[in-house]
């Protein structure tokens, strides 16, 4: 299908996973042919887990969303490639607002964004524990959303194409009739 080709296309191949100096320490493991499929659950599966992984700190994420797919037994490379997410770029607002909902869940006092105030080391002490609460929440929301997302689409483009499937059988067959248009007649 179009899904299924367009992931191959954007997702790294085996060999570039084997030889990524990072992955390395799973050696045989990552030879499971579990870790390569592209079906509704192992990509789903591979959703939830990079998805929640990105929300995690930005050291190890790669080992992190690795190790996640190794065990769960789901698509390794996209688990791999969603940790990207998370870059320069993202970093500030994904991690303020991962602080800022668990500020609110621990009813801690908020401190605004100021790039001063986040840089200095010592104020990290007071925004540690609502940044683990808020990024573990929100990678929780992200894992489930991705995966309930990648499942409907999945299926979405199933029942398109066996509509388009039927729709191109019945018009190739002229005298194909459906029990619903028995009925009508």
């Amino acid at each position: 299908s179009g899904v299924k080709q367009w992931l191959k296309r954007i997702t790294p191949n085996r060999a570039q996973v084997r030889e990524h100096r990072q992955l390395r320490v799973f050696g045989k493991r990552l030879q499971d042919p579990g870790l390569w499929h592209l079906n509704r659950r192992s990509v789903a599966g591979a959703f939830a887990v990079g998805m929640f992984v990105m929300y995690l700190p930005p050291l190890g994420q790669l080992l992190i969303a690795a190790a996640g797919a190794i065990v769960f037994r789901v698509n390794l490379p996209i688990s791999v490639a969603l940790v990207w997410i998370t870059n320069p770029v993202t970093i500030p607002p994904m991690y303020y607002f991962a602080y800022l909902v668990g500020a609110w869940i621990l009813g801690t006092p908020v401190h605004t964004f100021s790039v001063e105030y986040w840089l200095e080391w010592r104020n990290w002490l007071d925004v540690l524990a609502p940044l683990t609460v808020g990024g573990l929440v929100c990678g929780a929301l992200c894992s489930a959303l991705g995966y309930l997302a990648v499942q409907a689409a999945w299926r979405w483009n199933l029942v398109r194409r066996i509509r388009l499937r039927r729709t191109r059988y019945r018009a190739a067959a002229p005298g194909f009739s459906t029990p619903s248009s028995k009925r009508q007649t």
